[in-house]
């Protein structure tokens, strides 16, 4: 059973416009009208499909299964030079001596 918007509200998982709107601001995204309505569409579906994965038998499955094999892609820690400090902050637009001065994030 695919997510199909059609389908009356009662039988799906909806999220609402309000709902919509506050995860854009949280994520600081101004979204058009259309663009509330489309992702309220499209988080619907994903929460539809969401609840058909909970119904799924998953008793006989380890927490730790993977479906593709998995390989260590890190590269050894290598010491090299880095850039000068004047040539990193020659663009910073505020600098506090050999730091980037950036706004606070809590008031």
């Amino acid at each position: 059973m695919g997510y199909n918007p059609r389908t009356p509200k009662e039988h799906r998982m909806a999220i609402s416009r309000e709902d919509v709107e506050h995860v854009a601001h949280l994520a600081r995204l101004g979204l058009s009208d259309d663009e509330k309505a489309m992702f309220q569409v499209q988080l619907s579906g994903i929460l539809e499909h969401m609840r058909e994965i909970n119904e799924l038998d998953t008793s006989e499955i380890p927490p730790t299964a993977q479906v593709i094999p998995l390989t260590n892609v890190m590269r050894d820690d290598e010491v090299t030079p880095s850039l000068p400090s004047e040539a990193i902050l020659a663009n910073a637009p505020e600098r506090e001596g050999e730091f980037f001065r950036v706004p606070p994030v809590l008031d």
